[in-house]
């Protein structure tokens, strides 16, 4: 640090020479250590020539660690692929350099020795069965240089002098998205900025709803009807674009982020499996946000295991009559509509005798949340994600018009619904983009400003080191999320992508919550606060939409099933 507390322009010469081309150098031995711990692996859990499910169990942490690793493997593909397209475009500056080196410097020195799954589950190499002699093919010259001169204080100083002289720009470093998307963006921030954040807070320390002013306002901005196609009354957007609205949104507020989530998953399963007539009658009231869904799925004492729900729903003429409980329905009070899971073969005990159902309610407020008969419920009290709410809500003979079953055919709610979580976890990954953004939007603002020991706390190294990792890791998550939705609006298979997308991204968003509170200090303990409510807006991340441990077992079993 230099004197009168500026930082040390010295730090300029941080960028590494011809740094694409040692990062580009880097992904072989990389991938080569991945397939290596899949061949590993899969020695322990194959029987019989298959991989085995209780194998796999048995076999956790490695597995574990196998989608963890992949993830990072794919993460820095990706960030070499965002590096070279803004190279070929002209953009890839100073920033964009720091951010990819630093990028590389720290996730490779984390392969090697050790990456976090969780704050005290540290994965390392050897855990999934690699030898020594495999580990030593990270040790080329370009890992090396990588890793020894990558991620260092003078880069991260730099970062953050950069960060500072360049505030007024949307994100840290170009985004790598066309000039579509970024005006989209821009919109959406905007709104964000004026309609969204000077109101947030005060919506979550009294515990309130969304004002429906605002949801009016996003669906005459097209919101609920995204993605939707336009003979249904969408904009037929992209769910690149998806990715861009909902990470903006979610910056100003997870709640208000969150709120075309709803819509976009119910418009997912009945596009993908409701009959012509239910396209024609849910879409474009989804669209224009007449009706406002919720998804009605998890059951007290099931959580991720969907297979054994007992909510059941049983013949009554053309109809059906529903009884059971279910649990964690996120908006549920005011909607008008429920994409409803329940079991229809009451003979079955796994997931091919449930069905889905476009259930019709009415909507409730605070005092009678659920007016609708034969159905009843209340608030479960939260520590973020509080612009929805969240409610408990039990079933007692409540009627559904049997037209309403999505798809006019029973038992296939499972597989209807499997088909909306790649888009499900690409919108929570860009939610918890956008979540992060926010930490280190706050946490940026608050070292600038915040004086202690006769300089600003940004120019202590340890503060604005955490300030650089958080601007890095919010890029690596970015990334990582739009390639995912691009393989999706591609129509290829992208359950792993976007599995990774929101593993990584919802530990991103934690990790630079936290160390915005901690930049904070005992301020950021208190509830006035932004950052307070941030960090308890986070932490749902890695819990919704697969829960991190589940998450990891789905990529792991596709890892392994995958050729190398």
């Amino acid at each position: 640090m230099a004197h009168d507390g500026q930082i040390d322009l010295a730090a300029k010469s941080a960028v590494l020479d011809g740094i694409t081309d040692i990062t580009r150098a880097a992904l072989g031995p990389v991938d080569a250590v991945v397939a290596a711990a899949k061949s590993a692996l899969r020695q322990s859990v194959t029987v019989d020539g298959r991989i085995s499910g209780a194998m796999v169990d048995e076999n956790q942490t490695a597995a574990h660690g196998l989608a963890w690793l992949a993830t990072y493997a794919e993460a820095l593909r990706q960030m070499q692929a965002w590096a070279d397209r803004l190279t070929t475009d002209g953009k890839f500056g100073e920033v964009e350099a720091l951010i990819h080196q630093i990028a590389f410097g720290e996730y490779l020195a984390q392969i090697q020795g050790g990456i976090p799954m969780s704050q005290g589950e540290l994965l390392r190499l050897q855990d999934i069965g690699l030898t020594r002699e495999q580990m030593a093919g990270l040790m080329t010259p370009e890992i090396m240089t990588l890793t020894e001169r990558g991620n260092t204080q003078a880069a991260r100083t730099r970062l953050v002098q950069l960060m500072q002289e360049r505030s007024a720009e949307i994100t840290v470093g170009h985004s790598g998205l066309d000039d579509e998307l970024e005006m989209i963006r821009e919109q959406f921030r905007r709104y964000a900025l004026e309609r969204v954040e000077p109101f947030a807070h005060e919506w979550h320390l009294k515990d309130e709803l969304i004002p429906m002013e605002t949801i009016e306002e996003l669906a005459e901005m097209g919101v609920f009807g995204l993605t939707i196609p336009e003979e249904f009354g969408g904009l037929g957007m992209s769910k690149a674009s998806m990715v861009v609205v909902s990470e903006e949104l979610s910056r100003g507020y997870i709640g208000v982020g969150s709120l075309g989530t709803r819509s976009e998953i119910a418009a997912e399963l009945i596009l993908c499996g409701g009959t012509d007539a239910q396209k024609a009658q849910w879409l474009p009231k989804l669209a224009s946000a007449e009706i406002l869904p919720t998804a009605v799925f998890t059951e007290p004492n099931t959580g991720s295991d969907l297979g054994a729900l007992r909510t059941r729903a049983t013949r009554d003429g053309d109809d059906y009559r529903v009884t059971g409980n279910k649990t964690w329905i996120t908006h549920a009070a005011r909607t008008h509509m429920m994409t409803l899971l329940a079991r229809t073969d009451p003979d079955s005990t796994d997931h091919k005798g449930l069905s889905m159902f476009l259930a019709e309610k009415m909507p409730g407020t605070d005092e009678a949340p659920f007016p609708t008969t034969g159905m009843s419920g209340g608030e479960i009290e939260v520590l973020g994600y509080r612009g929805m709410k969240e409610y408990e809500i039990a079933f007692d003979g409540f009627h559904v018009k049997g037209e309403n079953l999505l798809g006019g055919e029973e038992g296939k709610g499972f597989k209807q619904l499997m088909e909306t979580f790649e888009s499900a976890r690409i919108q929570t990954a860009a939610r918890a983009v956008g979540v992060a953004q926010s930490a280190l939007d706050v946490s940026m603002q608050y070292a600038q400003d915040r004086k202690q020991f006769g300089g600003a706390l940004i120019d202590f190294p340890r503060v604005s080191g955490k300030l650089a990792m958080m601007a890095v890791e919010i890029m690596i998550a970015r990334q990582l999320t739009y390639f995912s939705a691009w393989e999706k609006d591609e129509g290829r298979r992208c359950d792993v992508e976007a599995g990774m997308a929101k593993l990584l991204g919802a530990r991103v968003a934690w990790a630079a919550a936290d160390n915005g509170l901690q930049i904070h200090g005992g301020n950021g303990f208190a509830l006035e606060y932004k950052i307070s409510r941030i960090l308890c807006d986070a932490r749902i991340l890695n819990i919704f939409e697969g829960a991190a441990e589940i998450q990891a077992q789905v990529i792991a079993r596709r890892v392994l099933s995958q050729s190398n």
